[in-house]
């Protein structure tokens, strides 16, 4: 049986703000210590870069709602972000795993709208489980790249990026590497949808014993037939198709009645024109798809996408600048999509400035709203990767939406750069809005069963 923990966490409570849109406001910002350690303690012991196994970081790579106040949150492939062995591209034995939380808001009751910083709410983050990821039967690693937690019927995926069977292509179930960047739970609630860049993958998990349900089949021109352990420098210059290095399926959204995934990859894939990018359909129950093209027109890459209804849906467009990079955070926007009468362009081999792209229009400008109240743009992180409405709450009287966005912390604790020759911390940082009604008309909140999490095996 697992308890509760609390994890102390800093409010801040510095800024108030007018948000870009009159009835979108930020009403709390918390975080989560970069030093703390998750719950699995048989994964304590140091990675291959002296890191300990089972650091609390990176949550911010994806979230998704629970139900109630429950969120569950997943790390990418690990702590890799400081050089140690580039045949491996940095990367460790780290064991993919996602992580539960309480995110309740509460009322603040120091809260003064006349006072600059004021926030009428207390973010208070417990984490409550730690779940490692599993697969039943065997799985491909590199040398010394198997997990010693492995047993007969359970063997664990890892961030390695040796961890895959050159002979095959990288839509092959078997390997054992995994870069999850986004997790959806199921509508009966006892399981999460989480997709990947190395594949790019996407899995069904159980959230009790967290072992591989399901694999769903993405069409074979998303995947390369030359796999590199060295990442880009590599692989890149050896495919002439597939998803790009490290940009793989980035973001995933499920639909609100639980039928449908919808996934949206990073950047183009390697024989598409840069920026226009690929969103997949999966129908959860035949595992039919569909794809849409989508034109980043702000940011660098996509991070994240979020269903509204059964066809709309805000995207997450960024750049790589802010904390961490040493630099100005410039876009970190929200876009509303709508598939509706969208053109399916999976026939297209390639897609170009002739392709039909889905309509969007911004609906959040995060690095305005934050910078509006007073935070520098080189402390917002660089990495706002992790997007996902909440419960709906009522402020003053009035139904509201709540949505979550956190960050990528990349397991590093703390950051040395120009601004801050003496370090500053690097948290995992929640942002929590309030949209109200008229901005998103047709919301539908996604229907999900709750899920007792007192029995579950932590691997």
């Amino acid at each position: 049986m697992t308890k509760k923990h609390l994890i102390p966490f800093l409010l801040l409570p510095l800024f108030a703000a007018p948000a870009a849109q009159a009835e979108i406001d930020l009403i709390a910002i918390g975080e989560v210590n970069a030093n703390y350690q998750d719950l699995s303690t048989r994964t304590a012991g140091p990675l291959e870069n002296g890191v300990a196994g089972n650091i609390l970081g990176g949550v911010g790579s994806g979230m998704a709602y629970a139900g109630g106040n429950t969120f569950v949150a997943v790390p990418d492939r690990g702590p890799n972000a400081v050089s140690y062995n580039s045949l491996i591209d940095d990367t460790t034995s780290y064991i993919n795993r996602f992580q539960t939380f309480n995110l309740a808001l509460a009322a603040n009751p120091g809260y003064d709208p006349l006072t600059a910083g004021s926030l009428p709410y207390i973010l208070s983050p417990f984490l409550v489980d730690t779940t490692l990821l599993s697969s039943k039967t065997p799985l491909s690693y590199g040398v010394d790249g198997t997990p010693a937690l492995n047993s007969a019927d359970r063997y664990y995926f890892s961030g390695r990026s040796d961890n895959f069977d050159p002979a095959k292509r990288s839509l092959n179930r078997h390997n054992g590497r995994f870069d999850p960047e986004a997790i959806r739970v199921s509508a009966d609630g006892k399981s999460v949808f989480i997709s990947d860049e190395y594949g790019p993958y996407v899995y069904q998990f159980s959230r009790i014993t967290g072992k591989r349900i399901r694999t769903f089949t993405l069409p074979k021109h998303f995947s390369v037939a030359n796999l590199s352990a060295q990442g880009d420098a590599v692989e890149i210059p050896g495919n002439t198709s597939g998803r790009t290095a490290n940009k793989g399926m980035e973001g995933l959204a499920i639909t609100p009645d639980g039928t449908t995934l919808v996934g949206i990859m990073q950047a183009n894939l390697i024989q598409d024109t840069k920026k226009y990018i690929r969103i997949v359909t999966i129908d959860i129950a035949t595992g039919a798809t569909k794809e849409y093209a989508y034109l980043l027109t702000d940011g660098s890459g996509a991070s994240e996408i979020v269903a509204i209804n059964d066809h709309e849906f805000l995207v997450d467009e960024r750049d790589g600048k802010g904390l961490g990079d040493d630099s100005a955070a410039v876009v970190k926007k929200l876009f509303k999509i709508d598939l509706a009468g969208a053109t399916d362009v999976s026939g297209l081999a390639t897609l170009d400035a002739t392709s039909p792209v889905v309509t969007k229009t911004l609906f959040l400008d995060v690095v305005a709203e934050l910078t509006a109240i007073g935070i520098n743009a080189n402390d917002i992180p660089a990495k706002i990767e992790a997007v996902t409405f909440g419960p709906d709450m009522l402020i003053g009287g009035v139904n509201k939406h709540t949505l979550f966005i956190a960050n990528d912390n990349d397991f590093l604790a703390s950051i040395t750069d120009s601004l801050h020759p003496d370090g500053i911390a690097n948290p995992n940082k929640f942002f929590v809005f309030a949209v109200d009604g008229a901005d998103l008309p047709n919301y539908v909140p996604q229907t999900l069963a709750p899920l007792a999490h007192d029995s579950h095996d932590h691997g």
